[in-house]
């Protein structure tokens, strides 16, 4: 019998996260190949319980996973609870804490302590450095969505500050459908339609924000693409004031000048960007290029008004989940994508995608033991 042959997906807790890393063809495809796969029960995945046992899964309790057996490869997707109890399993999700965000050294205190693994899915790396598998194309898609909403709401509303939680959608219909509607009032209302720019339009993220702008027929004269030949070497960049929406799809490896900074927006009376998506949020960390906000945003307040000396309307959205809005069709996308590297998780420290997560994972590990060792007493 393999030696990781044991994979147990478990229920997210994060707040209307209803993705899942694994979905129930998956699942029965991983069987037919060998594998056992425990599910713990749900209330919030997309999908439902009765969909896995359909394919022959083992169904558990939720959040079971802590006493599921040492070789059982936990997979999941956002990042664990906060808590301090030691992690001995190989855990497979995206964990937020490679890039020292704040508390970084803290969850990965938790692995040392049990002599367990962390590979992180947003590190999974081809021999070229590309990500084998992401949501981006839905991260971008549902993140201008939400932006033209928050638009529309100011505009509807007259205020800032006023929209509401966030819902995921049963499909991809429905959420045009909705969007289309409310733009349509929001145009006729501020005899405005919203110019756009998109920046990072090339990657997945990128192109998955165009797609959303071609769906809802918004004009091509009022979406504007940066790429990395206007971005590459920094900020700041003035002109962004000039468009009403922006949608920064960036993903940094290394820190650049940040591309909007508070002074200038504070330094500019009459200008028409009032929507921030920055769906490449990194608040904490230093690589953030829109350093004009502090912290995450959540479906439950999907927005932070920015306080500024001259009283311009602006909101941030920095939801780090934003394909969640769309669940059942990101959910499949990203399992797709990443099937193949699934198959190998009975051999994981002989593949070369595998392995390369593990080592980042060491090093990130040995950087904590240094930060400890260095800390005053």
């Amino acid at each position: 019998m393999f030696k990781h042959n044991l994979l147990w997906l478990r229920d997210e807790t994060k707040p209307r996260e209803r993705r899942t890393l694994l979905t129930p063809a998956a699942c029965e495809r991983l069987m037919q190949e060998g594998y056992i796969v425990v599910v713990e029960r749900s209330q919030n995945r997309i999908f439902s319980d009765t969909e896995y046992e359909g394919r022959g899964c083992i169904l558990v309790k939720s959040q079971s996973w802590k006493k599921a057996p040492k070789n059982a490869i936990i997979l999941g997707l956002k990042e664990l609870r906060k808590d301090n109890f030691p992690l001995k399993h190989l855990h497979i999700h995206f964990a937020h804490c490679f890039k020292n965000q704040f508390g970084w050294d803290k969850q990965l205190s938790r692995w040392i302590k049990g002599r367990g693994t962390l590979l992180d899915l947003e590190f999974l790396m081809d021999d070229t450095g590309r990500r084998v598998a992401a949501f981006g194309f839905f991260a971008g898609f549902t993140g201008t969505a939400l932006a033209i909403d928050v638009w529309c709401q100011q505009k509807l509303s007259g205020k800032t500050g006023t929209y509401p939680s966030v819902r995921p959608y049963d499909n991809e219909e429905e959420l045009l459908s909705h969007i289309s509607e409310r733009l349509s009032k929001a145009v006729h209302h501020s005899q405005r339609i919203p110019r756009v720019i998109v920046i990072g339009a090339k990657g997945r993220c990128g192109k998955g924000a165009v797609a959303f702008c071609e769906k809802i027929n918004l004009p091509t004269e009022n979406v504007t693409l940066w790429t990395r030949e206007e971005t590459s070497r920094g900020g700041p960049f003035p002109k962004l004031l000039e468009y009403d929406i922006l949608v920064n799809c960036i993903y940094l490896k290394d820190s650049i000048p940040p591309f909007l900074t508070t002074s200038i927006l504070n330094n500019n009376k009459d200008f028409y960007l009032s929507v921030i998506s920055d769906i490449s949020c990194d608040p904490t960390s230093s690589l953030n290029p829109l350093p004009i906000y502090a912290d995450n945003t959540t479906f439950d307040s999907p927005t932070v008004t920015i306080p500024l000396k001259n009283n311009h309307p602006l909101e941030v959205i920095a939801i780090d989940h934003l394909p969640s809005m769309l669940p059942r069709e990101s959910s499949e996308h990203f399992c797709t994508e990443l099937f193949p590297y699934l198959r190998e998780l009975r051999d994981w420290e002989k593949s070369p995608v595998w392995s390369r997560a593990k080592e980042l994972f060491e090093e990130k590990c040995l950087s904590v033991r240094r930060s400890q060792i260095n800390s005053p007493l």
